[in-house]
């Protein structure tokens, strides 16, 4: 079985950073794309920024510039710095993996289980 768990979430002032991070462990052959998602109450999840093996990343328009993800594959790790947070950013951070299973050598999709980033005074 693969696991993601994320941490780093929390409260936070407007203005403020925090820094997400997302360990997938278990029985993997091959890590491809992380990513992270969020989801705000009544809205639909959207994708926050995603990272390829080899690096290359894409973002949501919305965030560029605020947002940075990044990813050490010796530890199966991704992470998302967000600065400058705006209480519009309030929403529960899912961290999203590409893995194919040691066990199954099947491209699968994971999720981890969220952490909730709240901005506010």
């Amino acid at each position: 079985q693969v696991q993601l768990v994320e941490s780093g979430g929390g409260l936070v002032q407007p203005g403020g950073s925090l820094r997400l991070s997302c360990a997938a462990s278990g029985r993997i052959f091959i890590t491809q794309t992380m990513g992270w998602y969020r989801q705000a109450p009544g809205k639909e999840r959207e994708l926050v920024a995603r990272i390829t093996g080899a690096g290359d990343t894409n973002y949501a328009d919305s965030l560029k510039g605020r947002f940075a993800i990044s990813r050490d594959n010796t530890k199966n790790t991704v992470y998302l710095q967000s600065n400058s947070l705006k209480p519009e950013d309030t929403a529960v951070y899912y961290c999203n993996a590409q893995i194919v299973g040691s066990g199954t050598l099947r491209l699968s999709d994971y999720w981890g289980q969220g952490t909730q980033v709240t901005v506010s005074s």
